[in-house]
């Protein structure tokens, strides 16, 4: 069964989305704190989606998120965001979430953003075995990883569907709604501000100078391309 970490310190929000997710099919792990959280995980190294809350006592969710990241690259993570947390969005997302849900959300919401990264997280079984080469990079769909000059640049899950869409696209301009679609999926109920802020967060791992990107470049007024 596919194992999802729910890290929410008011336990009755914590109950919503655990029994929700449960009724989805889902193996669901409580946490209610960040501590509680990061333990959890390491005895269950094969849980595939973390959804963690932003304000909790003792460590945040933005910690939780930098913590999980330094030693899981695979793992989908979804930030629970307050309406009006409008740079906790941002922020979140350059720790490096995959995703966030503003509350108040709807089971359904959550759930389709669940299933999602589960989706993306297992699409690597149905690929050809094969090899993307565009200089300085090597993209290998096998394993799904990437390396610059021969060195491995790590990825999450997200970052290596973008980054595989640009590669199979050299010189394409690519808009922000096709990225979102291709990545995300045409049923994604989020916004396009989150291909933007994960450009940026590329960029900060593959380019030489991130304020003159030469790989990932900006199409004014519509999207990006690879190369320039």
């Amino acid at each position: 069964m596919k194992k999802v970490l729910v890290l929410e310190d008011e336990a009755n929000i914590r109950s919503f989305i655990v029994i929700n997710l449960r009724r989805a099919g889902y193996d669901v792990i409580e946490a209610a704190s960040g501590e509680e959280a990061l333990e959890k995980l390491a005895a269950e190294p094969g849980t595939g989606v973390a959804l963690l809350d932003i304000m909790l006592p003792g460590i945040d969710g933005f910690e939780v998120c930098r913590r999980i990241r330094a030693s899981n690259s695979r793992i989908g993570i979804i930030m629970l965001t307050a309406r009006s947390q409008e740079m906790d969005k941002v922020t979140g997302l350059m720790t490096g979430a995959d995703d966030y849900v503003t509350k108040p959300f709807s089971p359904a919401e959550l759930t389709a953003r669940v299933d999602a990264l589960f989706r993306r997280a297992g699409g690597g079984q149905e690929e050809e075995a094969g090899v993307i080469v565009r200089e300085p990079f090597t993209l290998n769909t096998r394993n799904r990883t990437l390396e610059k000059n021969g060195q491995r640049i790590k990825l999450t899950q997200v970052e290596y569907s973008i980054i595989k869409y640009f590669m199979e696209n050299p010189g394409r301009a690519l808009s922000r709604e096709e990225i979102l679609d291709t990545v995300w999926g045409k049923d994604y109920f989020g916004e396009l501000k989150i291909v933007d802020v994960n450009i940026r967060r590329l960029r900060l791992k593959i380019e030489d100078n991130v304020q003159s990107p030469v790989y990932l470049t900006t199409v004014w007024g519509y999207g990006y391309k690879w190369g320039l």
